[in-house]
This record gives C-alpha cells, sequence and structure tokens, in this order.
C-alpha cells in the first residue's frame, strides 16, 4: 500500500474516533470504524450500526447478528469473511440498539464515503433497510429489493436481510428468510468469482 492510502487511512481514522458531530458521541464507548482488507479489496459489507457488543469491542459484527453472518458467508458461499471489508453505515452505537436516524446517519456519510474511496470495492452489499435505503436513496424496503442487484456510482450493489432480521424469524418466516439469504450469498459467490476470472 501506498505512503499516500496509509496516510490516508490514518487520517480518516484519527477524523472517525474524534468526531463530534452527532449525540451519539456521549454515549458512545467505542468508535466502531470497520474491518478487513483495505488493499484490492473486491467486496465491502455494510451494516446499519454497532450494537452492544461492537461498541464495547469496538469491532463491527462480533455479536450473535455477526457471528451468523460469518457463518451465511461460509456456509453458504465459500465467502471467508476476512476476505471481505466489514463496516456500518454510522460508526457509533445508537442507545438501546435504535434504528440511526437521519441526522446520525448524515453526521457520518463522509465517513462511510472516504472509506469506499479509499478501497473502490467492486461489490457492495447493504445489509438490512437502513443502510440499502440510505446509499441508494430508495423508499422500497429490504422485503422488495433484496436479492437484485443495484448500482451505487457504477459499483455493483446487492441488498441482503440483516442477519439480527433473521435472529427474529420464527417458523416457516425463518426457514424462508433463510433460504432468501442462502439464495442471495450463491449470488454474491457467483460475482465475486466472475470479478477474480477476469483478472
Amino acid at each position: 500500500m501506498s505512503i499516500e492510502i496509509n496516510s490516508a487511512w490514518d487520517l480518516l481514522k484519527s477524523q472517525i474516533e474524534s468526531c463530534r458531530k452527532c449525540d451519539l458521541c456521549e454515549t458512545r464507548t467505542n468508535v466502531v470504524i470497520g474491518e478487513g482488507p483495505t488493499e484490492n479489496c473486491k467486496c465491502v459489507i455494510i451494516g446499519e450500526a454497532p450494537g452492544e457488543d461492537e461498541d464495547l469491542s469496538g469491532h463491527p459484527f462480533v455479536g450473535r447478528a455477526g457471528q451468523l453472518l460469518t457463518k451465511i458467508l461460509e456456509n453458504g458461499g465459500g465467502i471467508k469473511r476476512d476476505s471481505l471489508y466489514v463496516t456500518n453505515a454510522v460508526k457509533c452505537r445508537p442507545p438501546g440498539n435504535k434504528d440511526p436516524n437521519t441526522g446520525q446517519l448524515t453526521a457520518c456519510s463522509d465517513f462511510l464515503e472516504a472509506q469506499l474511496l479509499l478501497l473502490q470495492p467492486s461489490v457492495i452489499v447493504t445489509l438490512g433497510n437502513i443502510s440499502t435505503k440510505w446509499l441508494l436513496k430508495t423508499s422500497a424496503g429490504i422485503t422488495s429489493i433484496r436479492g437484485q442487484w443495484q448500482k451505487w456510482r457504477k459499483i455493483d450493489l446487492l441488498p441482503m436481510f440483516h442477519p439480527s432480521y433473521l435472529l427474529r424469524q420464527t417458523g416457516d418466516a425463518e426457514r424462508k428468510a433463510k433460504q432468501l439469504t442462502w439464495n442471495d450469498v450463491k449470488s454474491l459467490k457467483a460475482k465475486l468469482d466472475e470479478l477474480n476470472n477476469k483478472e
């Protein structure tokens, strides 16, 4: 990685860690910036906001939802989680694990844009309603557009259910949601394989 890119990441990290643009800075334990390869990054996964486990650890997707995400990627598509960059639309935990509001999303928007600019991924996966609607500027809900490839500034974007949604389902609804997610991960794997074959 070039010295310039390294410096840009260091600067961005310090800006995010010291951010006081919204009220979440008052209640956070840790800022959760993101993790994964910052060079030759094919795919970025964008969730909504850190939960309690993430806030305490400073790492993204480490709680039950994160463990399920790792399992889905590996079992459904043979995709190693550490081959992807994983982050959230909002970098600090909303109290009570509430959905981040527009003001909080706006405050973090420049940070997310900077991450994507530095990473230059070929594929973005948005998990759940919040990050999907925010990036695509759509009012369509995740149940209506999940699994349908979209474009975000010429980058292929795949909306998927958030793993926390899967954890809340039971019975037939759970089976259906898991099958749809399984299909989506297969589609993601096919896209990543296609990119790898072009190299």
